[in-house]
């Protein structure tokens, strides 16, 4: 983690105005050039200790990369789309998915700690508001009276955006359904924003009867710090099993080497690297792309690199599959 005194122009939580994010690294305009009509569909938010773990004067730097709006984003592709994994067709009801076998997906909230613009859910209509507690208690009974599903995800947006008295109760409600076992959460916060991981988060995850899981999002090595790593071992210490997943992005993680950079210090974290993502063609980031030939050589590339049990699966999501499909046999 890279470590500096705090400018004055730092904000107290989040960046969300890129000019002040360049300012803070000490990088002009021209060096990384953005655009504001992109932000008005997707808006810029960065949390300062994301921006931290960034490299002064690096206008190339993975992290920011991931998080700031170029003027690529404006260009258009005809095979990319805001629906790109057809979700729509899968909500049971709004803020309810079902698309595979024994599991269900709820979207419990729109907000997010991190803008990452790659985003495949950039343009989610969430004024369906089936995030908001009436729809979640009627999203609740419905997976009460489906016994298939034994494994409810939740995620969003992050579910760790909502506030710990909101975890709690939704906790409640879930191990209450006898024929669920796990409860699987989708979060960025771990990574981008550690503070949030409390002791009240922690009891509700190590007090419930329901096996709980975390699945991370970590593209690159250098957004692992001496912060993430107090709270990566404080969820093991509390029996949360923890894995990660990742997005192949162009500019970011796209080399052999700094893929296994990451998985050895998932490794070293006692975090299982489970799937290496190509990207979801959402409208806004194509400039993230790696051609799927491109792809497999660099995975093939890391399988020299690494043991077995430190790669992760290199994987499609196709939209009507019953699993997301390997690229790799």
């Amino acid at each position: 983690m890279i470590l500096r005194n705090e400018p004055r122009n730092q904000p107290e939580k989040n960046f969300t105005d890129p000019i002040q994010l360049l300012q803070y690294l000490e990088l002009k305009r021209e060096q990384s050039p953005f655009s504001e009509s992109a932000m008005e569909s997707f808006r810029f938010k960065v949390p300062v200790a994301f921006a931290q773990k960034m490299q002064p004067g690096k206008a190339d730097d993975p992290l920011l990369l991931q998080v700031f709006p170029a003027p690529e984003e404006l260009n258009d592709h005809n095979d990319y789309q805001n629906d790109p994994l057809a979700e729509a067709r899968f909500l049971s009801q709004p803020g309810l998915l079902q698309k595979y076998h024994g599991r269900a997906l709820l979207l419990v909230t729109p907000s997010c700690a991190i803008h990452c613009r790659y985003c495949f859910r950039r343009h989610y209509p969430y004024d369906d508001k089936g995030h908001s507690q009436t729809q979640l208690d009627n999203n609740l009974r419905l997976i009460e009276h489906d016994t298939s599903i034994s494994e409810v995800i939740l995620s969003g947006g992050d579910p760790l955006s909502l506030s710990d008295t909101r975890l709690k109760r939704l906790f409640e409600q879930l191990q209450a359904i006898k024929h669920l076992q796990r409860i699987r959460i989708h979060s960025r916060y771990p990574v981008v924003e550690p503070e949030r991981v409390t002791t009240a988060l922690l009891n509700t995850l190590k007090q419930s009867r329901l096996q709980v899981m975390m699945v991370l999002h970590i593209n690159h090595a250098h957004e692992i710090g001496a912060d993430n790593q107090q709270v990566f071992h404080q969820l093991l210490n509390n029996n949360i099993l923890l894995f990660n997943q990742s997005v192949l992005l162009k500019g970011v993680n796209d080399s052999p080497e700094a893929l296994a950079e990451l998985s050895e210090i998932l490794i070293q974290h006692h975090i299982i690297p489970y799937y290496l993502h190509m990207l979801d063609k959402v409208h806004g980031s194509a400039y993230f792309e790696i051609s799927e030939h491109a792809a497999l050589d660099i995975y093939k590339q890391l399988r020299s690199l690494l043991p077995g049990y430190m790669l992760p699966r290199l994987v499609r999501e196709i939209p009507d599959a019953s699993a997301k499909m390997p690229l790799y046999p």
